[in-house]
């Protein structure tokens, strides 16, 4: 669970905790303060910029310093945030924020009360600067210990309790109910797609979601794969056909009072991915239990929506299977049916992404919403494009760029891509109206795009985000970013979907 997080407007001297957390940039000869940090500094009577200097801190992106007061605060340790250099105004966005707050939270462990003053930083609104200091704060300070055995009592646990040094803090509290409420669907997030396939399987993924919907309201629907075939969902049947484990599609909806528009989400859930028959390659398989990261971000983001209150009424539609070979697998030459009747011949197994998102889309389609957005770990293409941290947009010009500028403000990183017309000509089949993979590999993300453009009706504003790349990070945490589930882009279909509603 995120820590708890609350605010207050009490002069510094007057608060007690384990410890207070600071920032500074990056300047040209070294740590830039800021009120914050100088505040602190006037509290240890002009001891902690000189300690600073003398220890090499530079102020850089994920740099945390922590410094004993030696009783000469009402804090036993001051943690001290980089934040990176400044903007060309002198000031630091949200995410730089964000970022430095995560990095410190990570860097606390076995502090359990801790008091931020981030939200003195200079340079960016108030409103965007306290929530980036929540939601680093609280993202920061996740683990996933649900399989961990005979975990120490005195281990470093993360904060369990942060204080925001903010004015008027009876008003930021209604902007943290907000920031809580993001940090849970992010753990959410987090949780599901570091659980381990042979505890979440597409029965089960189905499950927990469906109950995650329903404790906040929410009507949900499960297919099992009888019904499945009885909808003519062959594109999922086809791809859980390897699988003891059957298939399932999860409906989630939200009706929110006064709702001024409907918005279909539809995540790809492939609890794990082998390739099918077309198997990959054994080194680092075993982070395709990541590969529903896409259905456990939109079964987040209703629950959030739900949790706000929104205006709106959202649809999720969640394809869920487990892609494995077997004598029951569907095979590269199979001819497979969607919903909409389309059929596509399959060249390749391990593009069985799109086929499950195929028949989804088509559903989802069928509810007349005003935008689908669709998001999944479609291609290794996209991290060969942008790498780790960028994911990929396609879609309609509108709607594709309204997701990219609701990722810059959510802090989450979306390029716009296209999806040039020559590029299509590479999903001609023979014997179908199109293959389900090119052979040529280049623009690979971009065929992705185009075949899933192929279920979304004439008319439909529609957006696909490839989180290949963000939604899972393999390497060592970052900023706010674990090592892990990531809960990309559960930020940006949010602030997304508030886009919608006010436009």
């Amino acid at each position: 669970m995120p820590p708890t997080i609350t605010a207050t407007d009490h002069p510094l001297e007057k608060l007690t905790g384990d410890a207070v957390v600071v920032a500074v940039g990056k300047g040209p000869d070294g740590p830039l303060p800021t009120p914050g940090a100088e505040a602190v500094d006037r509290l240890l009577g002009g001891r902690l910029l000189p300690a600073l200097a003398d220890l090499g801190a530079r102020g850089g992106e994920d740099e945390v310093t922590k410094l004993p007061t030696f009783g000469q605060g009402p804090f036993p340790v001051v943690a001290v945030a980089g934040l990176g250099a400044p903007d060309s105004a002198g000031g630091y966005t949200p995410e730089a924020v964000r970022r430095a707050a995560g990095a410190a939270s990570r860097a606390l462990g076995g502090r359990r009360s801790v008091v931020s003053l981030l939200a003195a930083v200079g340079g960016t609104p108030d409103a965007a600067r306290l929530h980036a200091v929540g939601e680093g704060a609280l993202l920061g300070a996740y683990e996933f210990t649900a399989y961990k055995s005979d975990l120490p009592a005195d281990r470093p646990v993360p904060p369990s309790d942060v204080t925001v040094v903010v004015p008027g803090a009876a008003e930021a509290e209604t902007a943290l109910r907000r920031v809580r409420a993001v940090a849970d669907a992010v753990a959410l997030v987090r949780d599901l797609v570091n659980t381990p396939p042979n505890d979440l399987f597409p029965a089960e993924l189905a499950a927990r979601g469906a109950a995650a919907g329903e404790k906040l309201g929410l009507t949900a629907e499960i297919l099992d794969e009888d019904a499945l075939a009885a909808g003519g969902y062959g594109g999922i049947l086809a791809v859980g056909s390897g699988s003891t484990r059957k298939p399932r599609l999860l409906r989630l909806t939200y009706q929110g009072s006064g709702a001024r528009k409907k918005i279909a989400l539809v995540g790809k859930g492939i609890t794990f991915d082998s390739g099918g028959l077309s198997i990959k390659p054994a080194l680092k398989m075993e982070d395709m239990k990541s590969d529903m990261a896409g259905a456990a971000a939109v079964i987040a983001t209703v629950c959030l929506v739900a949790q706000l209150g929104l205006p709106v009424e959202v649809i999720a539609t969640v394809p869920i299977a487990e892609n494995l070979p077997s004598g029951t697998a569907y095979r590269p030459a199979d001819v497979v049916t969607f919903r909409n009747g389309k059929k596509a011949e399959i060249t390749n197994t391990d593009a069985e992404g799109r086929v499950v998102l195929a028949d989804a889309i088509a559903r989802a389609a069928e509810d007349r919403p005003d935008a689908l957005i669709e998001t999944s770990t479609l291609t290794g293409a996209q991290l060969v494009a942008l790498g780790t941290r960028t994911a990929g947009v396609m879609g309609t010009d509108d709607l594709r760029d309204a997701v990219v500028a609701a990722g810059k403000r959510a802090g989450e990183g979306m390029w716009p891509m296209p999806l040039p017309a020559e590029l299509r000509k590479g999903m001609d089949s023979p014997i179908a109206d199109f293959v389900n993979s090119n052979a040529d590999r280049m623009g690979g993300m971009l065929v992705g795009g185009h075949f899933l453009a192929e279920f979304v009706p004439d008319g439909l504003p529609w957006a696909h985000i490839d989180i290949a790349g963000p939604s899972y990070n393999t390497g060592s945490p970052w900023g706010y970013t674990p090592k892990g589930g990531t809960g990309v882009p559960v930020r940006t279909l949010l602030a997304t979907i508030e886009g919608l509603i006010a436009g």
